[in-house]
C-alpha cells in the first residue's frame, strides 16, 4: 500500500515505515495521523513483518504538530478539538499494541508527538546529538494524547520536569530516563538498529508478541492479582508449537526454526 507521508519497504521480515515530510520536519497533520493509523490497521491484520523500524526523512526524525495545521486548530470548536484529539489518540494506541516489536531511529530532533512516537516505540535507539523535548507547554497547551505512553516509559518524576518546564533536553537525558534505550553516533545509527534487528529475531515472533502483551498487563495489577496472568501465560507458551519448538531446540543444541 501506498501513502502520500509515509514511505514504505519490506526487506524480507522487517518493515521500514518513514515520515515523509521532510520539508516541514516530518511534522503531524491530520493526514499523516490517518496515514499512520491506516498503516497500523493493515499491520496488525498482515501479521507478517517481525520487526518493524519507524524512522523520518530528512534532517530530523520529527518535530511534532505541522504548524499550518495548528493554525486551524485555532478556529475549531471544542467538540472539533476533541475529536482530532481522539483520532491522535488511537493513532498513537495503534502504534504502542502492535503485536510485533517496534524500532524507533532517532535522528535530530523528536518533539512534541515526535517523542511521542519515541514512547510507543519497544526500542528507541537515537543518535547522540539528537534533542527530545516535551514542548508543548511553551505554546501554552500540554502533552496531554500522548501522556499515557510518555508516563508509561518515563514516570512521574521526569514528566514533572519535562513536561512542566518544555525544555528541550539531548539523547544521553532520554536514556537516563528511559525514553530511549541506546545513544549512539550518528554514523553508527544503522548499525545499532541493526544489531536490535537481529536480536528481536532470535525470538519466537509469538512469544514475542505474547510478552509484550503482558507488560501491559502485569504493569497494571497488583502481584497477587497478576499470578493468574503469568501462570496461564507460561503454560499456554510451554504447549504451544512455537514453544515446544523452542525447547526441542534448546535440548537439542540446534537454532529453532524461526531464526533457521
Amino acid at each position: 500500500m501506498s501513502y502520500r507521508f509515509l514511505q514504505t519497504r519490506r526487506e524480507g521480515p522487517v518493515e521500514h515505515v518513514a515520515l515523509n515530510r521532510p520539508e516541514v520536519r516530518n511534522a503531524f497533520n491530520g493526514e499523516v495521523i490517518a496515514e499512520l493509523s491506516d498503516w497500523a490497521r493493515s499491520a496488525r491484520r498482515d501479521l507478517s513483518p517481525r520487526v518493524v523500524v519507524l524512522s523520518g526523512a530528512g534532517t530530523m526524525f520529527c518535530a511534532g504538530a505541522d504548524v499550518a495545521w495548528m493554525s486551524k486548530t485555532i478556529e475549531y470548536t471544542r467538540e472539533q478539538n476533541v475529536n482530532e484529539a481522539a483520532n491522535m489518540s488511537r493513532m498513537f494506541a495503534a502504534l504502542d499494541t502492535l503485536p510485533f516489536p517496534l524500532i524507533g531511529r532517532i535522528h535530530g530532533a523528536a518533539l512534541g508527538g515526535g517523542a511521542g512516537l519515541a514512547a510507543v516505540c519497544d526500542v528507541v535507539v537515537a543518535d547522540d546529538q539528537a534533542v527530545f523535548g516535551f514542548t508543548e507547554v511553551k505554546l501554552g497547551i500540554v502533552p496531554a494524547v500522548i501522556s499515557p505512553f510518555v508516563l508509561a516509559k518515563i514516570g512521574r518524576s521526569a514528566a514533572r520536569d519535562l513536561f512542566l518546564t518544555g525544555a528541550r533536553f539531548s539523547a544521553a537525558r532520554a536514556r537516563e530516563i528511559g525514553l530511549v534505550h541506546a545513544v549512539v553516533p550518528a554514523a553508527d545509527l544503522d548499525r545499532a538498529v541493526a544489531a536490535y534487528i537481529t536480536e528481536f529475531l532470535s525470538a519466537g515472533p509469538e512469544a514475542a508478541a505474547t510478552a509484550k502483551a503482558l507488560i501491559a498487563q502485569v504493569w497494571t495489577h497488583s502481584i497477587q492479582d497478576a499470578m493468574p496472568l503469568t501462570a496461564d501465560a507460561i503454560a499456554t507458551r510451554r504447549v504451544s508449537a512455537e514453544g515446544q519448538e523452542g525447547l526441542r531446540a534448546f535440548l537439542e543444541k540446534r537454532r529453532p526454526s524461526w531464526s533457521a
